[in-house]
Order: structure tokens, then sequence, then C-alpha cells
């Protein structure tokens, strides 16, 4: 297996989405190797830091990574963005956040942890010390903007105190102004401190069947990265949530997409499939990531995948897999 030279990991492919909404917001030229990366799955680190690096240069704007946070949406996330909104707490939310880390960003570990009487989430230092102050800031900055942002009703996320590596900048009130708390430069780690009673604070979109459907997705994602398009990650959520929601027709999948049905089908002629087919494939590796968890009946798993009937639930996974859903999970819990 070739193992590149000081390869410090890869980042999530919205991240590059993010980066190219900033430089189209402050109508900047827009550098090929950005253009390059937009229908990627995922991307090499180095090239995220080279890309933030050149706009740093480019700029030499203050806190340039909260500035650029600020137009964080779901989608530059992926899953995790999902789970957070789908979560019923912040505690909650951050647990997740901590669990799919590697969706973001695969090359170092994300430490959440209780510390006395606060609550710390803590980025491992990126192997090579390849990291840069506008990267660090801008991991931190995502996180806590898409929460207070998006599924916090207040918009103010309460935080103790905000710790950074690097040295002490000449700007440290507009980070302070930012997180609304004391910001520490040359730090022991990058972490972001909050108190433990924040944990229970209610969030506004809380919904644990749609959480339990994209944690399962997330699981099967971090098994194995696929090698897909953009586009083809977005079909697999619009599915995913239209089958929880009983609208998976390709009309509503393609409206959810921003597509007709005639493009969305003009891209699944070019991989030799059809929605139908592409449809039943989502629905059974679903059905299997379900039927691992022995806690969901064949009623919900049936229901999760969009049927109405176990029997015809069943029909169909014995035709994708010669086995009877019973069958399968029995087989599947005596591997492990």
């Amino acid at each position: 297996m070739l193992v590149l030279k000081n390869y410090v990991g890869s980042v999530y492919g919205g991240l590059g989405h993010l980066l190219l909404d900033y430089y189209q917001l402050k109508q900047l030229e827009v550098p090929e190797k950005l253009l390059a990366i937009q229908n990627l799955e995922r991307f090499d680190f180095a090239l995220w830091r080279d890309l933030l690096t050149t706009l740093d240069q480019q700029l030499q704007r203050p806190a340039l990574g909260l500035e650029i946070a600020q137009l964080v949406e779901a989608k530059h996330l992926g899953i995790i963005g999902y789970l957070a909104l789908s979560s019923d707490t912040l505690g909650e939310a951050f647990m997740r956040y901590q669990d799919y880390h590697r969706l973001i960003y695969d090359g170092s570990p994300l430490q959440v942890q209780g510390e006395g009487d606060y609550f710390s989430i803590a980025w491992g230092e990126v192997p090579f010390k390849m990291s840069t102050q506008l990267s660090d800031e801008l991991a931190i900055a995502l996180m806590t903007e898409f929460i207070k942002s998006t599924i916090l009703d207040s918009n103010h996320l309460n935080l103790h105190e905000v710790h950074f590596q690097h040295p002490l900048p000449k700007n440290i009130a507009l980070y302070e102004q930012y997180f609304r708390c004391k910001v520490r430069f040359g730090q022991a780690k990058n972490q972001v401190l909050m108190p433990i009673s924040e944990m229970s604070t209610p969030l506004k979109k809380g919904d644990q069947t749609l959480q339990k459907l994209l944690k399962q997705q997330a699981e099967a994602l971090l098994e194995k990265f696929p090698n897909s398009t953009q586009i083809d990650q977005k079909l697999q959520q619009a599915i995913l949530i239209g089958l929880q929601k009983n609208l998976f027709q390709i009309e509503h999948i393609a409206e959810q997409m921003n597509f007709s049905v005639r493009q969305l089908q003009r891209h699944l002629q070019k991989q030799g499939k059809t929605y139908q087919q592409r449809m039943q494939e989502i629905r059974c590796m679903m059905a299997m990531q379900y039927l691992k968890d022995p806690h969901l009946s064949l009623q919900e798993t049936a229901m999760l995948l969009g049927y109405s009937e176990q029997s015809a639930f069943q029909r169909a996974f014995k035709q994708w897999t010669k086995r009877t859903p019973q069958q399968w999970r029995l087989k599947s819990a005596s591997m492990v």
C-alpha cells in the first residue's frame, strides 16, 4: 500500500463549498485549485491549509476564520450538521460532533470531556504541525457558529473560555467579541470550555427519529468513505430523509436537490442507473445497518425504509440478499 509522505488526513468536501461561498460573497477571483475540488467528496487537509493560507496572505484580514465561519450551514458540514439539527439538547449535539468528527476531518481526534464545572471540546494536534492559526480558528468557529446560529433558539452560545495554541494576536478583542467570552492564546491545546449546566439546554429542532436515521448513515460512511460526487451525497441524504418522512418519489427528491426530474435522471443515467435502482441500493444498505440494531423491530425497520407493510420490506430484502431479514439478522449477530 502506498503511503504518502507527511499525509495529514482529509477534509469533507463541503468545506470547499464554504470557502467558495466566501470568495463569491466578497467578489474575489476564485483560485483554480478551489474550483477543482468542488465535486470531490473529500480532499487532502494539506490542500485545505494551502487554500486558507493563500486567502489569508491575499486579504491580510484579522480574525478571517471567524468571518468565514459566519456563512456555515448544515450542507457545509454534511452528516454532522444534520445530526446536530436532530439533537434534543446541546450536550447531545456536542457528543454527536465528537462521534463523527472524522467525517469532517479524519487526521486528528476530537476530545470531549468534563473538566470540573466545565465541559471541554478539544481539537487534537494535526500531525507534522501543519495547522495554522487560520485553520484552527476556523475549525472552532465553524462548530460554535453552526450551533448558535442554526440550532439554538437564543442565537447565543454561553461559553466560559476559548483556547488557542497559537501566539497572542494584536486583535484579541475581535475574538472575545465574537465568542463573547475570555479567549486565551499560547495554550496547551485548542479547546472550547463551556459550563456543564449548559449541556441540558434544549434545542429547537430535536427529532430523535431523524437522528437515528442519520446516525445510521454516518456509521455506514465511517466504515468506508465512498468515492462519490457531492451530487451523489446530496441524493443519498435526500432519499434517506425522504424515506423517513414517506416522501421519496423522484419528484420530491429532485425538488429537495433543486434539480428538475430530468436533470436528476440524466445524472443517474451517466452512472448506468435509474432512480428506482439507486433508491433500492440505499434501502438495502440502510436495512443492513438497521438490522444490526437489536432494539429496532422489523416493523420499525420497514417504517424507516418507507414501507407501509412489513411484508413488503421482507419480500424486497429477500430479493436483495437471498435471505429474509430475520435470517440476515441472526447471521450478522453470530459473526460479532
